[in-house]
């Protein structure tokens, strides 16, 4: 049965690729971006949108930020379901800019939930973040362990949208309400500042990598095919009430780990250097996908040297 969707962020890096799969399905979407330079260049932006149009002529772009309730609410009309995706991602540059931060992904994520209540909207999933669990929580991480402690305003930013969700669901029990905390996905068309495409590119030019403290920082990187399949899995599935699930490999590697695979990915050797861990990052990220699987049936399958395989023929596509 053909469904209808809004997309929120439906530009950037999973959004293009959550849209995609949707289009391809048959499906009617609906992407709803700002188009903002960051920390998703807006370039990058535009370059999805082309590709998207040009291969599905169908879909429909329209250009609003989620903080504007009344800019966004026309494109929810006659949807069956929402994907809200957009917001401001990064640890980093949460540090600098926390309003910002509590503002988009915050009260973004409230009018989304309050235009799909209003309109009769019963599915919405959303993107959280592997960074609510901040050093805290035991790994690998659960989602019914306390997550109260994260380490960034971004992490701070997700799990008060989470909490929000959850208050709002619990007054509107028709609703089927998704929270997904994504794990270092990785992937093409990925933001350009993350660790996988720096270090691909510095060693396709011939140039050094830059690892953050003594490489032992461990990530569950997650390809971004695992990732939209889930999405996709949990925004079709008929639960009414709030739910979190992790979407992670649950195969954590070290930094130095990491840079060795895409040495090998790409054929070459680098030399590194050395620099000291950025203030907000975590020790380590692990998912506990068991609810993920029992729920959803969903568990990673792409491998990360097939993952980094693919991502750096894209690379090499895409200069």
């Amino acid at each position: 049965m053909t469904r209808a969707w809004v997309v929120t962020g439906g530009v950037g890096f999973i959004g293009y690729h959550v849209s995609r799969a949707l289009l391809a399905r048959g499906d009617r979407v609906t992407i709803v971006d700002d188009f903002s330079d960051a920390p998703y260049p807006e370039a990058h932006k535009r370059r999805n949108a082309r590709d998207l149009a040009r291969e599905f002529p169908g879909v429909r772009i329209v250009t609003a930020c989620v903080t504007d309730r009344r800019a966004l609410a026309p494109s929810f009309e006659g949807a069956s379901g929402v994907i809200h995706l957009a917001g401001l991602a990064g640890v980093r540059p949460s540090i600098e800019a926390p309003g910002r931060y509590a503002h988009v992904n915050v009260t973004g994520t409230c009018h989304v939930l309050e235009i799909a209540r209003a309109l009769g909207i019963r599915h919405v999933s959303f993107a959280s973040s592997s960074s609510v669990y901040g050093d805290d929580t035991p790994l690998p991480a659960r989602e019914d362990e306390p997550a109260i402690s994260p380490r960034s305003p971004y992490g701070a930013s997700k799990r008060c949208a989470e909490l929000m969700a959850e208050a709002i669901a619990r007054h509107a029990p028709e609703l089927t309400v998704t929270a997904l905390r994504f794990f270092t996905v990785y992937g093409p068309r990925q933001r350009p500042e993350m660790a996988i495409p720096l270090f691909a590119r510095a060693m396709l030019a011939g140039e050094p990598v830059t690892v953050f403290g003594d490489g032992s920082m461990r990530r569950d990187y997650t390809h971004v095919d695992d990732i939209v399949r889930g999405v996709l899995l949990a925004s079709d599935a008929d639960r009414p009430g709030f739910r979190v699930y992790n979407l992670g490999s649950s195969a954590p590697v070290t930094l130095s780990t990491l840079v060795e695979a895409i040495a090998r990915a790409t054929g070459v050797t680098p030399a590194t250097v050395h620099a000291p861990v950025p203030a907000g990052d975590v020790v380590a990220t692990y998912a506990d996908t068991s609810r993920a699987e029992h729920d959803l049936g969903w568990k990673a399958d792409v491998p990360l040297a097939e993952g980094l395989a693919g991502f750096v023929r894209w690379v090499r596509e895409s200069p």
